[in-house]
């Protein structure tokens, strides 16, 4: 596969570029994560999100510790070539590792962050942790 369209976009200094995850049926936001070269290529040819970890310097496949995977549906890239977009099928139907849909689950109200999102599932349940 030619991957010259990878060059078209306009990557940070660091080599990254934001990557936004949409539920493709609904339009929701469900999530935000920086995506490189190689996790942007892995995504186009494999069909399902890879990310890159900034705390953990590597790539991260979205589900692989939680079972909840993001089927890629559409790769989009924004007018200035500096955001994509992913419209994804989100499996599970739990984007955040809080255990909610989306990871946008806080809204501002007067001068406080407050939960407007239940939470889905326990994550201590999702990834096991002791």
């Amino acid at each position: 596969m030619n991957e010259a369209w990878l060059d078209e976009i306009r990557w940070t200094a660091d080599d990254l570029v934001p990557a936004i995850a949409q539920q493709a049926d609904s339009g929701k936001i469900l999530m935000f994560a920086w995506m490189n070269r190689e996790s942007l290529r892995l995504t186009a040819a494999e069909g399902y999100a890879v990310y890159w970890s900034r705390s953990r310097n590597k790539l991260w496949r979205k589900g692989e510790e939680s079972g909840h995977r993001q089927k890629v549906l559409g790769i989009y890239l924004d007018c200035d070539e500096d955001v994509v977009l992913l419209k994804i099928e989100q499996q599970g139907g739990i984007a955040c590792h809080t255990g909610r849909e989306s990871c946008f689950y806080r809204q501002l109200q007067g001068d406080r962050w407050q939960p407007v999102e239940p939470v889905l599932k326990d994550p201590e349940a999702i990834y096991r942790i002791s």
